[in-house]
């Protein structure tokens, strides 16, 4: 990369051909940032497993500042981070990376456009303007014409037999009392765009409604668990799968206790820790579920990954941390995502989900175990036995 801002690992070079990777060339060298290019699989248990360390690595062995882009770990993104300018120019070319994915006309574009559509939003410092508008229909209903049969309502999920006007999902909100304007799992959005049951690898809350969830006031997240729970159902109401196998059979049975273990959480819920529990439950459902269709084809039991234990609103766990609360001699084992990894790597403190104690805010983790039940569990990363516990009515004791 001395020689070339653009690197590709031999096994992607049908990914970028030569001709499209001298357009990508002449995009970056009009750019007034510096952009490198750098495209190696990412593989869990591999030399790269995420993009923020192959970036990182790249940068400082480097040592030239600007914008870096590679493939993300998520299937269908891009990542990008920069060192060096302003921290507009950095919060701007990390969103540039993700608008392509979320832009129609780039749905099943060769690699080469969605690298120069992000190149050129980095030139032009429209990273975060065109992320926003980009993804604003997620946060409310916006009617489509679905496939396979009449209409089908919102991105944000998916009501068989009507739109957002009617139908099903107005129907469960209405019963719960909560709006309708909400972010819907990335499950339902893919199914929707591409007309097919999404394969296993897709069954994860995006990234998208966790950042949402995470500016949210108390209202909106509840809404937008509502629509997580509504969009969890109707995925499981039309998943095909043969649960002749017994482990299929068992999958399945986590999926379906998990939603319903959701739903109870959502219709008890008194606060910002417990609708960050619905969350983690569908996302937990969603794993299992996703493991079911995977064993079903033949394939393997594809193991998920636990949102951040440190705050689940972060998204997806990404390191696995050994962690000392203060005030204890224990050291805890969790996983958390990037940023509150590196916090505890750093000896700081992680910015972590708050819950009310007589009227004040503590971690919610230290929380009296006999009071919380996320606290007891850590979401499910200190014990095994989340939904169960919440089935049997320890949510609130």
């Amino acid at each position: 990369m001395r020689r070339s801002p653009i690197y590709v690992d031999p096994s992607l070079a049908s990914a970028l051909p030569k001709g499209r990777r001298q357009a990508l060339l002449a995009r970056m060298r009009r750019s007034p940032i510096r952009v490198h290019v750098v495209l190696v699989p990412l593989v869990k248990g591999g030399t790269w497993e995420d993009p923020d360390q192959l970036l990182t690595v790249v940068h400082d062995r480097l040592g030239r500042d600007g914008a870096y882009l590679s493939l993300d770990d998520f299937q269908d993104q891009l990542a990008a981070r920069q060192w060096g300018g302003t921290p507009e120019q950095q919060e701007n070319t990390r969103y540039a990376a993700q608008v392509p994915f979320f832009l129609d006309e780039m749905k099943d574009a060769p690699l080469a456009d969605r690298l120069i559509r992000a190149v050129d939003l980095i030139a032009a410092g429209r990273g975060k303007a065109e992320y926003d508008a980009a993804t604003a229909h997620l946060g409310r209903p916006r009617p489509s014409a679905g496939r396979g049969g009449g209409p089908v309502g919102s991105d944000s999920s998916s009501g068989r037999g009507g739109d957002d006007g009617g139908g099903t999902v107005p129907l469960v909100l209405g019963a719960a009392g909560l709006g309708v304007a909400a972010v819907a799992g990335l499950a339902v959005w893919r199914w929707r765009r591409t007309g097919r049951v999404p394969a296993p690898s897709s069954h994860r809350l995006p990234r998208t409604v966790l950042a949402t969830a995470l500016r949210a006031n108390e209202e909106e997240l509840r809404e937008q668990a509502a629509r997580e729970v509504v969009a969890f159902g109707e995925l499981l109401d039309r998943t095909d799968v043969d649960a002749s196998a017994p482990r299929v059979r068992a999958l399945m049975t986590e999926a379906l206790d998990a939603y319903q273990a959701a739903g109870k959480v959502l219709d008890a819920a008194r606060g910002l820790p417990d609708l960050a529990g619905v969350l983690v439950l569908v996302d937990r459902g969603l794993d299992a579920l996703a493991s079911a269709q995977s064993l079903a084809d033949g394939g393997r039991e594809t193991p998920g990954s636990p949102l951040c234990f440190f705050n689940p609103l972060h998204g997806d766990s990404a390191v696995t941390v050994n962690w000392r609360p203060l005030g204890s001699r224990e050291r805890l084992r969790v996983k958390a995502c990037h940023d509150c990894a590196k916090a505890v790597r750093a000896r700081r403190t992680p910015q972590m989900l708050l819950d009310r104690v007589d009227g004040r805010a503590v971690p919610y983790y230290e929380v009296d175990a006999d009071d919380s039940l996320w606290a007891r569990t850590g979401y499910g990363q200190l014990r095994d036995d989340l939904v169960q516990r919440v089935l049997r009515g320890d949510l609130h004791r």
